[in-house]
């Protein structure tokens, strides 16, 4: 699936996180950030563009609000932190951890997931456009009643998620594994799925497979 890439120029000047408290609209553009802390903080309704984020910390901060436009957060921390009514296009995240995030009521566009840890991650009533989930775990993350739009699980842990309340028509979760879900089966029409996921939903059914 191809999703467009943060359009960041690559030459950045590299400031400390805390100037975005600084500006009176806090926000901060074409900006490389590293080795941040910043955890535990209130910082709503910011704003960040066409910056770069490595190796930071951001656990339990109340991030509400934010509006993120290409930007790539590289080994970043942001457990249990608050991004909910978000609005991200053109954003990534690698290596980074999300557990416990939430992400609920949000907009996420053109949006990369990569070998980052979503576990518990909480994206309900969120509409996902163009996102790619690359290699994430996502155990007992909440999709409930979310919009998808081309949107991608590849190689994905997907463990005890909720999917109730959304459609998976066009979703492709063949590679990723999982022992149980939760999900309407009504909703599981046009979900491409393994051979032996199928004999999972067939038994949620009541249905016996044989050899």
């Amino acid at each position: 699936m191809k999703i467009n890439q943060p359009r960041i120029p690559k030459q950045l000047e590299e400031k400390e996180f805390t100037a975005i408290l600084e500006d009176e609209y806090i926000e901060l553009h074409l900006a490389e950030v590293k080795n941040a802390v910043f955890t535990g903080e209130v910082l709503q309704d910011m704003q960040l563009g066409q910056t770069v984020i490595k190796n930071s910390q951001f656990a339990n901060t109340d991030f509400s609000g934010m509006d993120l436009s290409d930007v790539r957060f590289e080994n970043c921390d942001f457990s249990n932190a608050d991004l909910s009514g978000a609005s991200m296009i053109r954003v990534e995240f690698k290596d980074c951890k999300l557990l416990g995030t939430n992400l609920s009521e949000s907009y996420i566009g053109h949006t990369r997931f990569q070998t980052s840890i979503l576990n518990l991650g909480i994206f309900a009533q969120t509409k996902l456009e163009h996102v790619y989930f690359d290699e994430a775990l996502l155990e007992n993350a909440d999709f409930f009643d979310c919009t998808f739009k081309k949107v991608a699980f590849d190689t994905c842990n997907l463990d005890g998620i909720n999917f109730r309340e959304t459609s998976l028509k066009g979703i492709d979760v063949s590679s990723s594994n999982f022992e149980s879900i939760m999900v309407s089966l009504e909703n599981l029409k046009g979900c491409t799925v393994s051979r032996h996921q199928a004999v999972y939903f067939a038994g949620l059914l009541g249905l016996k497979v044989s050899d």
